[in-house]
């Protein structure tokens, strides 16, 4: 297991040293689908969920997990965000969410 960085040479989990790493240049693509009731999909479209603006709460949400990605995927180091972007398509014929 030696050509696994974050492993020692006894199998132990170690942190990786980045001290001396340049900046790299990245991009991640994640993507969902949510299916629910026909009811559910058209309050969502129409705007008519009485807790608020369901999408742009999900949007958020996003953001904010982004942000904490070495908080939440044990052994990452901080990550320098630069841009995050979350968009939604909704799919009427499916009462599903993209």
């Amino acid at each position: 297991m030696a050509d696994f960085t974050h492993l020692d040479d006894k199998g132990r989990v170690k942190m990786v040293d980045v001290t001396e790493k340049g900046h790299t240049d990245r991009t991640a693509l994640a993507r969902g689908l949510v299916k629910m009731r026909q009811e559910t999909f058209k309050k969502i479209q129409d705007h008519k969920v009485k807790k608020g603006n369901v999408l742009e709460t999900a949007r958020i949400a996003g953001i904010m997990a982004v942000k904490k990605t070495s908080e939440l995927i044990p052994m990452c180091h901080p990550l320098y965000v630069t841009h995050i972007s979350i968009d939604f398509f909704l799919n009427e014929s499916s009462n599903s969410i993209t």
